[in-house]
Formats: C-alpha cells, structure tokens, sequence
C-alpha cells in the first residue's frame, strides 16, 4: 500500500485513501450475494424454485424450512436478504408469518408465493408489508427479477394483478369478504371448495369446534347462510381462481 507522508500532499493523500475505500466498498459489494430463505412445505416446490434461482450467478439460497415456526428460526440465527413464502403453511397461514417476520426483521424483503393469482390475497400481502406477490406459474426469468427488484428495496408484482390491486383500493364499498381475518378467509376458501369441517381442520391444524366457529363468524359477516352460498359468492368474487 502507498503511504503518504508529505505535508504538502495532506489533501491528495485524503483524496487517494477515500477513493480506495469506495473502490474496496464496490468490490464487497459485487461479491455480495443475495442470501434467500424459501418457506413451502412442498420439498418439490421449493428444489424447483431453488434451481430456477441458481440461474443466476449471484443469487443463493441459503436457507429453507417447512413451516412457520422453521422459518423463524432461521430468521433469529441468520441474515437474509429476501424471504420467498408460500402463502399456506401447515402451521400457520403465509400471511401470519409475513407479518412476524416484519416484526423480527423489519429489513427483511418477503415476496409471498401462491397458487391464487387473486388480489384478495395479494392486497393483504402487500398491506401486511410485503415486498411483492408471485404465482407459482412464473417463469425463472420473472423470479429472478423480482427477487433482485425487492432485494435492492422495491416492490414487485405483475402488471395484471397490479391493476386489480388499484381497482380495489379504489373501491368505496368493501366487499365481505374483506372483512374477514387471514384465517377466515383461508377457511371460507376452504369451504367454498368443498371440503368438509373434520378435513378443513386436518389442513389448517385446527380443531373441528374451532373450524366450526369460524365459519360461524364468516356466514355472518358475509350475510350467507350455507355453504352453498359461499361457494357461489367464491367464485363470483375470483376467490378460488
């Protein structure tokens, strides 16, 4: 390294050593790589995301888990820079997570992952502090963008569901459904498929009583009274799409 020791060069030696440590400070940060957490239950799901990541050279995915209370653990024991959530877990909804990721790591980009391309889901997600909303259907090129989009601290979603998004904001009038908690729409969705109160439990881990009082508070908050209704008000409002 060049020492400076001539007074009278005092202030090109300053100069000299502050453009050293930029350029030290560029190299550290072309060598960083993006360091992702992937939380799906799906061992399929998650090797198939982890490979359309390792596409790119300096995206690296160091860390997965199953569940919720896998994936805070590993969000106290280490750093990421962007955490990849599927929106239903075995133990917790993918939207409570986000939500106690946020409050562990405020810093942490979370892009939630679903099969519903919706903005029933997706306008939570956001409103909950996520950095965007993906379909699990993208392509490797679309994931590798948006990861590095909310890694540099922006937000992505995808042009269609960004304008339903603005349409629902811009709604006066609510709809019910948007009065439901997190949970209760996992179970109205639920439900408005088809499934049974012993299997919704077996799903979401929950009591059968527990479901059944769930889906009390949605049929009067919704103003339904059977499940009949509820599947059809789903799929009028795009809730199972």
């Amino acid at each position: 390294m060049q020492v400076c020791s001539v007074p009278a060069n005092v202030k090109l030696c300053s100069r000299f050593h502050g453009l050293q440590a930029t350029a030290e400070w560029k190299i550290q940060m072309s060598d960083h790589k993006i360091r992702v957490l992937l939380v799906d239950d799906h061992s399929i799901v998650r090797s198939g995301v982890r490979r359309m990541l390792e596409t790119a050279g300096e995206i690296d995915v160091t860390g997965e888990a199953e569940t919720a209370q896998g994936a805070m653990l590993l969000v106290r024991e280490q750093d990421f820079d962007v955490a990849l959530v599927d929106i239903q877990l075995p133990d917790k909804t993918g939207l409570q997570l986000l939500k106690l990721m946020r409050a562990e790591k405020p810093k942490l980009a979370v892009l939630m992952l679903s099969m519903h391309s919706v903005e029933a889901y997706a306008l939570r997600a956001i409103k909950h502090g996520a950095a965007g909303y993906l379909t699990k259907d993208i392509s490797a090129a679309t994931l590798v963008t948006a990861v590095r989009k909310v890694a540099s601290g922006g937000k992505h979603v995808s042009p269609e569901l960004a304008e339903k998004l603005v349409n629902a904001i811009g709604r006066s009038d609510g709809a019910p459904h948007e009065a439901l908690s997190d949970r209760e729409l996992e179970v109205l969705k639920l439900l408005a498929s088809g499934e049974r109160i012993v299997r919704i439990a077996q799903i979401l881990h929950l009591s059968p009583s527990t479901v059944t009082t769930y889906r009390a508070r949605i049929l009067e908050k919704t103003g339904m009274d059977s499940n009949a209704k509820l599947a059809r008000y789903a799929l009028e409002n795009g809730l199972l799409t």
